[in-house]
């Protein structure tokens, strides 16, 4: 986690771990199925571009869970309450995979929470065509592994994922753990999600996934192209399912652009 700098906070009696880094505009970082993110190089150049990167450590995903989060509304509900609490709405994020998901809940419960919102590949509708990959039926480094298009060319690949420590795969498991128990049924999406985004109104999207995504089909992007009201979208050419490392200068100008 070389990078990040551990707080913990008190929401409700309940803790919570946030990774941060950097001093600016505040950018709120919600992570994958599989936990939050080592140090990665589009964090060091959001940092040196001026701005405070905020990861909060979703329960359960490598801390220990709330029982009562059923479902990823309540997570929301949570996480909006902790954006009161820290002061931070409205606030730029971004969300990666399942936390694209949990960022698009969130919106669709206070579009106001945000001020301009980045989506990653994220799972929440259901795909018209293909489905979303099952995590549950492939071990965590073949999941991963299935996340790129061309790991051996992806210069973090190795670095992030290579050789995983025992305490790493542990992480992982307790990720996909999490999953199971508030994303299982249905799997990975809301049936209802869809026909709320409208309500997000003037916010605007980006909404940026690779063409080769293995895990997310394109219909279920383009779904949330055509949900969204104020949305745009970059495909990244012969990419998987994690652009932030596939494509990483583009990915990172993008982003850049985008929320300044």
């Amino acid at each position: 986690m070389s990078g990040w700098v551990e707080r913990s906070i008190d929401i409700g009696g309940e803790p919570l771990v946030l990774l941060e880094a950097g001093k600016g505009r505040p950018l709120l970082i919600l992570h994958d199925e599989l936990g939050p993110a080592d140090w990665q190089v589009w964090h060091e150049k959001a940092v040196a571009a001026g701005r405070k990167l905020i990861m909060p450590v979703l329960p359960g995903f490598r801390s220990d869970r709330l029982k009562w989060i059923r479902d990823v509304r309540d997570l929301a509900s949570f996480l909006g309450r902790v954006l009161r609490q820290e002061d931070l709405v409205p606030v730029d994020v971004i969300g990666f995979s399942f936390g694209g998901w949990l960022a698009a809940e969130m919106a669709v419960a206070n579009p106001g929470q945000f001020r301009k919102m980045a989506l990653v590949a994220p799972f929440g509708i259901k795909p018209a065509e293909g489905y979303i990959t099952d995590m549950f039926i492939v071990t965590s480094a073949e999941y991963i592994r299935m996340s790129f298009a061309d790991a051996a060319a992806t210069p973090e690949f190795s670095a992030l994922y290579g050789s995983p420590d025992p305490q790493t795969i542990e992480g992982w498991e307790d990720a996909r753990r999490e999953c199971a128990e508030i994303a299982w049924q249905p799997y990975m999406h809301s049936p209802s999600l869809d026909h709320l985004l409208g309500g997000v109104g003037a916010l605007p999207v980006l909404l940026l996934w690779g063409d080769k995504d293995a895990i997310v089909p394109e219909s279920a992007m383009r779904a949330y192209e055509k949900a969204l009201p104020h949305v745009e979208a970059k495909v990244f050419a012969g990419c998987g399912h994690r652009p932030e490392l596939e494509r990483r200068e583009d990915f990172a100008a993008h982003l850049t652009r985008f929320l300044d």
